[in-house]
């Protein structure tokens, strides 16, 4: 019987609120690997899965004819590079080195204020201290109060409002003091 994506959620949850430090399940079609490396978290760098798939088709032959020379002779006219070329990746996008993230200590379901109807524990360009409650994650219903351990401005909040969201996923920018 395979596991569903909640069932795992809550799977990691239980184990990260645990003495658990290792877990091994094995089916069929799937093998999931847990170790815990600090207590009280999962490090989900470290789970482990396969999926057996089946085998794909044979292949089947085809005759492609190849590129003409005036095909050939567009696609360079037009900056697009012959087949087979490979074209080089995109540079990753630039990150400011100073902001701090606020991670996600567990798996659950993120909450920008305490209740439905109240005010949002902080907004884009609030002033923050170390300490604060800057956000709620709800994990197997309880409510853990998420602490921002420096001191500075919120730029972004990454994640919308009853989002889930997984162990170790950034919630907010803070620009630090």
């Amino acid at each position: 019987m395979p596991l569903d994506f909640n069932e795992i959620r809550q799977l990691l949850v239980t184990i990260a609120q645990t003495d658990i430090t290792e877990i091994v399940l094995k089916s069929d079609d799937l093998e999931l690997t847990v170790r815990k490396t600090l207590p009280g978290h999962v490090d989900v760098g470290n789970v482990a899965s396969s999926v057996a798939l089946p085998p794909p088709p044979p292949p089947t032959s085809q005759v492609v004819p190849a590129p003409t020379e005036t095909f050939v002779n567009r696609r360079l006219e037009n900056n697009v590079p012959p087949a087979g070329t490979s074209i080089p990746a995109p540079p990753p996008p630039i990150v400011q080195q100073k902001l701090v993230e606020v991670p996600s200590p567990m798996v659950g379901t993120f909450y920008r204020a305490p209740a439905p109807n109240e005010s949002p524990f902080v907004e884009v360009g609030d002033r923050v201290r170390s300490g604060q409650t800057v956000c709620i994650i709800e994990a197997m219903k309880l409510m853990n109060e998420i602490e921002t351990e420096v001191s500075g401005q919120v730029v972004e909040i990454l994640v919308q409002n009853g989002e889930p969201v997984e162990y170790g996923q950034p919630l907010l920018r803070i620009n630090p003091d």
